[in-house]
């Protein structure tokens, strides 16, 4: 590992079956006693397990599969745990999705599963987790994006739900460091995960990404956890994607504006 490794003893991933979720699955086994991994796709989470405890076969392994976008889920994965008496100091909310289109031909079902999964499921799990969090003086991780800092036509909703995640991020941060609970927002940009696939309509054959910004996955996740080590409040992992997140800091809304008008996009 090249991270010094956070305080944790018990963590609980969301999304965990792929992706960027997978990876944290992989690197969080390295330093922590329990490690419970959530996803719908539980095929997939057994495949996670079986390959963590090869290597990791003194981590205590629990898998949930259930669907994040429905409250009574979100309960139960909640009961579950609390049943076994296992306290997690360390949740990652990992699961979330996309939609690249015009917001005028979406489909409502998708959008609405969005922000179910996106802003609720991510905040009613946070809310669910924080009297074990403050107990055990622990941290959370919330997965946000790049896109949650600019105004992204064909990704309106999507970039909007992980302008929610930072927000709430930073700001429950300031209300639990008191309490000595540690928050990290983490904005990667484009990562080479299933998100693409999932986001993709029927009409859309390749999302307008430039391909020198993508991050490894397993970069995202070790820088993440450093920072998370660190107590930073927010990291945009790999050296361009940072670069361009301080050059949107800096640039007036007109010109924000001016350059989303101009990128490239495709019209449904």
């Amino acid at each position: 590992m090249t991270h010094p490794a956070p305080r944790a003893c018990c963590a609980v991933i969301t999304g965990a079956s792929s992706g960027l979720g997978r990876e944290f699955a992989l690197q969080v086994a390295t330093f922590v006693k329990t490690l419970v991994i959530v996803a719908r796709r539980e095929e997939l989470l057994h495949e996670l397990a079986a390959e963590i405890g090869s290597t990791h076969p003194e981590v205590q392994l629990l898998i949930y599969s259930c669907d994040l976008t429905q409250e009574n889920e979100r309960h139960s994965l909640h009961s579950f745990l609390e049943k076994r008496k296992i306290h997690p100091d360390l949740l990652i909310n990992n699961a979330g999705m996309g939609d690249y289109g015009e917001f005028r031909t979406s489909d409502w079902p998708k959008t609405r599963q969005m922000l179910q999964l996106n802003i609720e499921a991510l905040t009613h799990l946070t809310y669910l987790f924080t009297p074990s969090l403050i107990s055990q003086k622990g941290s959370i991780i919330n997965l946000s994006s790049l896109a949650g800092d600019l105004p992204i036509p064909d990704f309106a909703v999507y970039a909007a739900s992980k302008a929610y995640v930072t927000s709430f991020s930073e700001a429950i941060r300031i209300e639990l460091q008191d309490h000595g609970v540690r928050v990290l927002a983490v904005c990667p940009g484009p990562v080479k995960t299933g998100f693409g696939e999932t986001a993709k309509r029927a009409t859309t054959t390749k999302l307008p990404v430039q391909e020198a910004f993508y991050v490894p996955a397993k970069q995202v996740v070790s820088e993440s956890l450093r920072a998370l080590s660190f107590n930073r409040p927010r990291i945009y992992p790999g050296l361009k994607v940072a670069a361009a997140a301080t050059l949107i800091a800096l640039l007036p809304l007109a010109l924000i504006r001016l350059t989303m008008s101009q990128r490239p996009r495709r019209s449904e």
